[in-house]
């Protein structure tokens, strides 16, 4: 084991764990030591991704919860400190981004966005956060989105929803830590379900400097710097995992 990526024993949260990039991250951190706790809305989907961490020799809790409502999130924390007493690492992935013209988005939609996006995370976050100051400290890791850089017509509370994670994330490094640290972690385009709507031509190439969107298991090592204890200098701040989106 690397031990600038040894997760022995860490009790690692990933919201949105039962697919795409958090199913990577889950995977990935199990590989390296970890017990994971997989939260996402589906338990079934959950429990799948649960046997396939205790098949690797670790521990896993499946948990279904909706994170976008905050006694869902409340649950979710209770759950988890009363399975395995903390958590050292907690990784905000469950997200939504249905594209929509500005004039047509209704209430319901908006809020459907900024709760899962938004809301949620920050619940979650400050909560998780609380405990960690109060014990041996721990990481928190924000998992966003280039729409929160850059413009992107058509899904527009979804990229604002993305930029108040991104200042979320670096408030609250300023107010939790220094014994927890707290960074964004900015996704671009992946190859996940949502590729499936794509155009072939979509899937293959994108205006990146990468030229091409990133297979899911891309995401592995920037989650894994990220969580990882070595990066006790790095809080407060946004890395791109993008391609080099321009």
């Amino acid at each position: 084991m690397d031990p600038l990526f040894d997760f022995t024993d860490q009790v690692i949260l990933v919201t949105g764990g039962s697919r795409g990039l958090g199913y990577e991250m889950v995977k990935a951190f199990a590989a390296r030591g970890a017990d994971v706790i997989i939260a996402s809305r589906k338990l079934d989907n959950c429990e799948k991704v649960a046997d396939e961490v205790r098949a690797m020799g670790r521990k896993a809790l499946a948990v279904g919860a909706h994170v976008g409502k905050w006694d869902e999130c409340d649950r979710l924390v209770q759950v988890a400190y009363h399975a395995f007493g903390r958590i050292d690492v907690l990784v905000n992935n469950a997200g939504m981004g249905p594209a929509c013209p500005s004039h047509e988005v209704t209430e319901q939609l908006f809020d459907s966005v900024v709760n899962l996006n938004f809301k949620g995370p920050f619940r979650l976050a400050s909560q998780v956060a609380h405990r960690m100051s109060q014990g041996a400290g721990g990481c928190i890791i924000n998992v966003s989105s280039s729409g929160g850089l850059i413009p992107l017509p058509g899904v527009v509370p979804y990229g604002a929803s993305k930029a108040a994670l991104n200042a979320m994330s670096t408030s609250l490094a300023h107010e939790y830590g220094p014994s927890v640290r707290v960074n964004t972690l900015s996704a671009g385009q992946f190859l996940t379900d949502i590729a499936k709507a794509w155009t072939p031509e979509a899937r293959e190439t994108s205006d990146t400097a990468r030229g091409r969107p990133a297979d899911p298991e891309d995401i592995v090592t920037a989650a894994l710097f990220l969580a990882s204890r070595a990066s006790r200098n790095v809080t407060g701040s946004i890395v791109r995992c993008d391609g080099g989106i321009g």
